[in-house]
């Protein structure tokens, strides 16, 4: 089965996803903060990362750089309400594999995911 982590303090949201990727089969861990979300990333096997930016602790900017320095190879989807082009270059500079921001169809988001996702 695919583990996806969740990284989003609006709890309400994260919910709301998850539920949807679960209703996809998909199993889901939540973080609710950027420090969680580096401790679970570099401690579990996860298949995908849906990480957003502006979060209690650290940053996903400040999240996702650390884990790839440090070889975590899984792919990570930035979702998040910053739609600048420049926070969009610093995401996928810092290490992202896809940046979607809010509010988002999730029609879409689904199929960015099967995309970063391995094939079974």
């Amino acid at each position: 089965m695919t583990r996806i982590l969740i990284v989003e303090d609006e709890v309400g949201l994260a919910a709301s996803i998850a539920a949807g990727l679960r209703e996809e089969r998909y199993i889901i861990d939540i973080a609710p903060d950027g420090e969680a979300a580096e401790f679970m990333a570099e401690t579990n096997n996860y298949d995908l990362i849906i990480l957003d930016l502006i979060l209690p602790k650290k940053s996903g900017f400040e999240v996702c750089r650390p884990i790839r320095q440090r070889g975590v190879k899984v792919p990570v989807l930035m979702l998040t309400a910053l739609d600048s082009v420049p926070d969009k270059v610093k995401g996928l500079d810092c290490g992202a594999d896809d940046y979607l921001t809010k509010p988002f169809s999730f029609e879409e988001f689904l199929a960015r995911l099967r995309a970063l996702l391995p094939s079974s």
